[in-house]
């Protein structure tokens, strides 16, 4: 006698299909952009409790230590610092407090390109793809098309001249369609004035009647007035349209 061949496995389409479809949730825009909420709710939340930039300042216990593995380890926890909010001029007077003035900037202004990559990289892997649709407006159609079709020049005079903070430009950038290498080398060179200026002022501030400190917050304050005078006739221009 013969035995009635066996039938097919039962099918696992419907659990493939689950997975898919949770995979497809997890993976789309507006739960990679909640994602990006959460961390960055979450890195604000932790400076508002520790206040990582009081313990710079003050020489968190590893930058006691000399040499180049201190700086290195000082532009570590800046560039994580400022993709939390930590403002960076502090983070700059600190460098120049504990570095002195050459180290000090070559510190900052490492930390300053890290923690522009960072925010970068985040606003862009998990906040592009939801918050592009949402650009329409005057304001914000103007600032994405500057940045990119003009994305190093653009991104240069913003760090040039600080008016726009700094977290609010690194993730507009990662919204638009910026490349990341012009990104980042704007980024180190459009920093370096006004970074020299807080870190000298930092390493100074003990002396505050000589020439270096004062000469590097007059250049603070006049970049300051120059940033406020451009924003102004920029806003004008563009309620002028």
């Amino acid at each position: 006698m013969f035995e009635p061949a066996p039938g097919p496995a039962a099918s696992p389409r419907p659990a493939a299909s689950l997975a898919l479809r949770c995979g497809r949730a997890l993976l789309s825009p507006w739960s990679r952009l909640s994602l990006l909420a959460l961390v960055l709710l979450s890195a604000g939340v932790l400076v508002l409790l520790y206040e990582p930039q009081r313990l710079l300042a003050d020489g968190w216990p590893p930058f006691r230590l000399s040499g180049p593995a201190a700086v290195v380890l000082f532009a570590a926890a800046y560039g994580i610092c400022t993709a939390a909010f930590v403002p960076r001029p502090l983070l700059n007077l600190a460098a120049g407090a504990l570095f002195g003035s050459q180290a000090g900037l070559v510190s900052a202004v490492t930390g300053t390109v890290l923690g522009a990559g960072i925010a970068f990289a985040l606003g862009r892997l998990l906040g592009q793809d939801a918050l592009r649709p949402l650009l329409r407006g005057r304001w914000l159609k103007a600032a994405d098309h500057q940045l990119s079709a003009h994305g190093f020049r653009s991104m240069l005079a913003v760090r040039l001249f600080p008016g726009v903070p700094f977290a609010a430009a690194n993730y507009c950038a990662a919204v638009s369609r910026m490349g990341c290498t012009p990104f980042l080398l704007a980024t180190a060179v459009g920093s370096i004035p006004n970074t020299a200026a807080y870190v000298i002022a930092g390493s100074r501030a003990s002396s505050p009647t000589s020439p270096a400190f004062l000469i590097s917050t007059g250049f603070i304050v006049l970049t300051g007035v120059v940033a406020a005078v451009v924003a102004w006739r920029k806003r004008h221009r563009l309620s002028g349209n």
